[in-house]
């Protein structure tokens, strides 16, 4: 009996003591409540019909920038620090539909972008490679989620 009670004991001491997995996503759960509260207007014609906390590709930019790799020219990533925070901006706007705001970080996110391509040529190869296989996910990311907006 006391064999029992011990395991139950422990049992509900594991499984109390059990914690989530921290979200890393730059969509915290209080700026999606706050931009989504009771908004009537929200409901426009001009408004992105888009659910950013569900969408595969905003997920997959926002692991890439969390996870974005350092390199040796402080140039080039004071630039890559731009391009992330205009993705933040971007996927901020779309979640808030925000339609002006999207638009602008956008424009941001493609000056960032040129600059970068401008700026990694003085790179070697491997680092080349691994900042190319960066950009080219985030860009065809940013792409799939214009064309979906589009399709709405």
């Amino acid at each position: 009996m006391k064999r029992l009670i011990f395991f139950g004991i422990l049992t509900i001491i594991t499984a109390s003591c059990t914690t989530e997995k921290p979200n890393f996503s730059p969509l915290s759960n209080n700026f999606y409540s706050e931009a989504k509260g009771s908004d009537p207007d929200n409901d426009t014609p001009n408004s992105i019909e888009m659910n950013v906390k569900e969408n595969v590709n905003a997920s997959e930019i926002s692991n890439l920038t969390a996870t974005f790799p350092q390199f040796k020219s402080t140039a080039l990533n004071t630039e890559i620090t731009a391009l992330k925070y205009s993705l933040q901006n971007y996927l901020y706007a779309i979640d808030a539909s925000n339609i002006s705001g999207k638009n602008k970080a956008l424009k941001d996110f493609e000056k960032s972008y040129k600059k970068i391509q401008k700026l990694r040529q003085s790179l070697n190869s491997d680092d080349n490679e691994v900042l190319n296989r960066y950009l080219v996910r985030l860009k065809s990311n940013v792409s799939a989620i214009e064309d979906s907006i589009k399709r709405n």
